[in-house]
């Protein structure tokens, strides 16, 4: 786990995120509320119990806790109220804009409708005030192409202005980008923006063909390409923003500690990058904390923070005006 900072400046600067997952992101009380609610794990006794599950022996552990995790989401009720309290708690962290993954496909069990499953989540972000927050479609690869297709389907059915692209996660090395082609192709000309989670789980090739079998603009994590020179060539030829997610890494044993994270052999590499906590109360992190390993572990300046916070801006999916707004909050005028 890593850790929540006491340090002013992190818990004051406007902060900017653009991976994150809603169904990793749940306060700890919320989501013991709903293990109460449904029951059915006798090892849940109380919050400190939900942190003790929520740790990984490796990548596919945390899959399956993730799995685990998701059974107490049943009822439509319980994505507003999941909803409610993300936004709630990134508004308190003054994380003044990010952009949401959600994962609809994991809840077909439950009868819920895609289309009903996003309006949920929608109803219970618009009932939060002080965070602007858009939402990113996960099409799940462990369900292949078909599936992936089905929920794209939705997403073009719904048209919600909220929905603003799609991305893969998943077992990243069970189900490589290619197959996924045909899927990206047709989001791309029902006008929705690209990601991808690669270099996670899997090695740079994942980059590589995330980039040229799927047409991204961004890579989730993407950690493992500094592995390959031409990749990271590739990378930075692309124009394509990487998602740096170091707590998530190390707590999923991609890397040994953030100290070992490379994000300044991308930003060397004139590669722009950004900070985000992809499953905070997972990974028992928190943007602020992130913020302080950068200075602690990494020895980045307040200055060169606040530039990931700008360049998170420009490689954000909101209009033009939204990002002069955020932008004068980040750098005060």
């Amino acid at each position: 786990m890593c850790q929540h900072s006491d340090d002013p400046w992190a818990a004051s600067l406007p902060k900017i995120e653009l991976h994150l997952h809603l169904e990793g992101a749940i306060p700890l009380p919320t989501m013991y509320s709903l293990v109460q609610k449904y029951g059915g794990d006798v090892s849940i006794t109380d919050e400190a119990s939900l942190v003790d599950k929520f740790r990984y022996r490796d990548f596919p552990h945390f899959l399956e806790i993730w799995n685990w995790k998701n059974r107490f989401i049943r009822e439509l009720d319980d994505f507003t109220l999941i909803a409610r309290s993300v936004a709630e708690s990134l508004a308190a962290q003054n994380i003044v804009y990010a952009e949401v993954f959600f994962s609809p496909s994991d809840f077909r069990k439950t009868g819920m409708s895609i289309q009903d499953i996003a309006t949920a989540i929608i109803r219970g972000l618009d009932d939060v005030s002080g965070t602007e927050i858009n939402l990113v479609t996960d099409l799940v690869r462990d369900n292949g192409p078909a599936g992936a297709d089905e929920v794209l389907d939705a997403v073009i059915d719904l048209a919600s202005p909220r929905i603003l692209g799609i991305g893969i996660g998943g077992a990243e090395q069970l189900h490589p980008p290619a197959q996924f082609a045909p899927v990206f192709e047709r989001a791309r000309d029902a006008g929705l923006q690209l990601t991808a989670h690669a270099g996670e789980a899997a090695g740079p090739t994942s980059v590589a063909d995330a980039i040229t079998h799927l047409g991204v603009s961004r890579i989730g994590h993407g950690t493992r390409a500094v592995e390959d020179e031409a990749t990271m060539q590739l990378i930075n030829t692309s124009g394509v923003f990487v998602e740096a997610c170091p707590s998530s890494n190390v707590c999923t044993g991609v890397i040994a500690s953030v100290a070992d994270h490379p994000i300044r052999q991308f930003l060397e590499r004139g590669i722009p990058i950004g900070i985000n906590t992809d499953d905070p109360a997972m990974f028992g992190c928190s943007m602020a904390g992130e913020v302080t390993h950068l200075q602690e572990d990494l020895s980045f300046t307040r200055d060169e923070i606040k530039s990931l916070m700008l360049s998170a801006i420009t490689h954000a999916w909101c209009d033009h005006d939204t990002k002069t707004a955020l932008r004068s909050q980040v750098t005060g005028h």
